[in-house]
């Protein structure tokens, strides 16, 4: 065959394309009737054409391998251990140990583990130098990453571990250990907060940070800082593939600016917003979906929240249920084989640049009104994210927003009141804080109360 396939098609226009289905509309409205505005206030197209990207300036980015990773929260040693052993003997590539206090034997966790293959995360939930130290002493392994985010503390809690001067001095410590730090914004999305506020709030806790360490660290330092997001992912499959990669085209560019090393990791798990206690099984559905936008999008590390999290104690049928979704995507679907998929799509490309630049946008008044501190102190970060969630709990309780076996085909013979084993609600009690704690919440929560009500 000497000539080419498609030149013997003429090229067909965006303008074109759009002619044609005006016609065929045969006088309806062609934004009424083909164009949605999400709730981030981007107006989603029938079509999408290459000549539409001449203004799209979102760089190439780059490919990411991910990995399985399994979440263990660490009560007793021994039992850790054991978890960690079991999850990496059947399919995990990772184990992230949520640490609640310094008496942890890192020696006594760790023990069987291979460190040369196995990323380990220590999540932990308090201020220590001296613990930081045991971690790093390990070898100065790479595979290693100490969670420590006395920003994210803050907003969710209301309250520093200590107060801005001691937090900040011990954070510097761990940094200059670990030449690491995370940046949770899992709390943002699990509260309701929309894709653009969800950017700009990680850029704006980044810039705090960044801020903060540009004098304390050196060139050399922060060409090699590793800078982690841990992120939610919802159910909005195409823009939470687009986040992510906003997200590390906006992180890009701001860690150039402060001379930071421009490469983030990403640490993705579900969002806990969307998950419901009735019909539960379909809470795999979502994970599933969830955790495909996370590799499409470009994730580094993918923690499957197993579909009884809500409301059961950690357990293994639930842990091995979680993992074994994640083991088929990429070793029976080959999400694992091809790289940056997302990447030439028109669609993509299109709601990648236009989330970075809604982002940037936010992020930049954020700035220009005195920083993410500030803001988080005159609460308006926590009436934005409020009024986001009011909106879209709205659209829940309206029907806009289906949850299948909750709010569309309940299954009037599910009982779950004798399943509880943990409380799947906001729990509200008088404390004092310095500010306004950011608050998770389901958008099921007051259709299961009024339910399990019934149910006594």
């Amino acid at each position: 065959m000497t000539k080419p396939l498609f030149s013997l098609f003429p090229e067909v226009s965006s303008k074109e394309w759009k002619q044609k289905i005006q016609s065929d509309l045969k006088g309806a409205d062609y934004n009424e009737t083909l164009i949605w505005q999400s709730n981030e206030g981007i107006n989603v197209k029938p079509f999408y054409h290459q000549d539409m990207l001449e203004n799209v300036s979102t760089k190439a980015i780059p490919n990411t391998p991910w990995n399985i990773c399994q979440t263990i929260f660490v009560q007793h040693i021994d039992v850790a251990n054991g978890i960690a052993i079991s999850a990496l003997n059947n399919g995990a590539e990772s184990i992230k140990f949520i640490i609640p206090n310094d008496s942890v034997s890192v020696d006594d966790l760790l023990k069987d583990i291979d460190l040369k293959k196995t990323t380990i995360y220590f999540e932990v939930q308090f201020l220590s130098k001296s613990f930081a130290k045991k971690i790093t002493n390990l070898g100065g392994n790479n595979q290693i990453i100490i969670q420590t985010d006395i920003i994210g503390n803050l907003a969710r809690t209301g309250n520093w571990f200590s107060n801005l001067s001691a937090d900040h001095d011990a954070f510097t410590n761990i940094v200059k250990l670990s030449n690491t730090a995370t940046i949770d914004t899992s709390l943002y999305q699990n509260a309701g907060a929309n894709m653009v506020q969800q950017l700009a709030y990680a850029l704006a806790h980044t810039n705090e940070y960044f801020n903060y360490l540009n004098e304390q660290l050196s060139t050399s330092e922060k060409q090699t800082f590793k800078t982690v997001f841990q992120i939610a992912i919802g159910s909005n499959y195409f823009f939470e593939i687009a986040k992510i990669r906003a997200l590390r085209v906006l992180y890009q560019a701001l860690a150039a600016d402060y001379g930071f090393n421009t490469t983030c990791h990403i640490f993705a798990v579900p969002t806990k917003r969307n998950k419901t206690i009735y019909d539960y099984n379909t809470n795999m559905l979502r994970t599933t979906t969830e955790c495909m936008s996370a590799i499409l999008g470009g994730a580094n590390t993918i923690y499957n929240m197993p579909y009884d999290a809500i409301y059961h104690k950690s357990n293994e049928f639930g842990d091995r249920i979680a993992r074994n979704q994640l083991l088929i995507l990429k070793h029976e679907s080959y999400f694992d084989q091809v790289k940056n998929p997302a990447e030439g799509s028109y669609y993509m490309e299109t709601l990648t640049d236009q989330l970075a630049e809604k982002g940037l946008e936010l992020f930049k008044d954020i700035e220009t009104n005195g920083g993410f501190l500030k803001q988080l102190k005159d609460g308006i970060i926590q009436r934005k994210i409020k009024e986001s969630a009011n909106k879209e709990q709205a659209q829940f309780d309206a029907g806009k927003i289906t949850l299948l076996g909750t709010n569309k085909h309940p299954n009037k013979a599910d009982k779950m009141a004798d399943e509880l084993e943990l409380f799947p609600f906001v729990k509200t009690q008088a404390r004092k804080t310095l500010i306004a704690p950011i608050i998770e919440r389901r958008l099921a929560e007051n259709m299961e109360q009024d339910r399990l009500q019934t149910e006594q």
